[in-house]
């Protein structure tokens, strides 16, 4: 059964980092890329990052590019978000999606994970 399970969200104040991590069982990362999406209360889903199923070309969202960077562990099929300077709008819950990269359409996504919270205050 696919499975896709994030951790990593947390409590962090302006300026701080975190990674998230997106743990992929019963399928390897050479056989879909994988996403993360993002949606506040009342806002629309949006596509943050995506890395191809064969690790190059990664997206990113112009809210987010040069602050996270997508990476991969073959090893651990696992894929990581590492967020810095983080700011409060980008507090709300991450979801990892596997499905194609660049992110074009949710219905491209046929597996989610039960997403993790990030809330950045102070």
């Amino acid at each position: 059964q696919v499975q896709l399970v994030e951790s990593g969200g947390g409590l962090v104040q302006p300026g701080g980092s975190l990674e998230l991590s997106c743990a992929a069982s019963a399928f390897t990362l050479d056989y879909y890329a994988i996403a993360w999406f993002r949606q506040a209360p009342g806002k629309e889903r949006e596509g943050v990052s995506c890395i191809s199923r064969r690790g190059g070309m990664p997206y990113y969202a112009d809210s987010v590019k040069g602050r996270f960077t997508i990476s991969r562990d073959i090893a651990k099929n696992t894929v990581y978000l590492r967020m810095n300077g983080l700011k409060p709008e980008d507090t709300t819950v991450y979801y990892c999606a596997a499905g194609i990269c660049p992110i074009t359409t949710e219905l491209a996504y046929g597996y989610w994970g039960q997403g993790t919270q990030v809330t950045v205050s102070s």
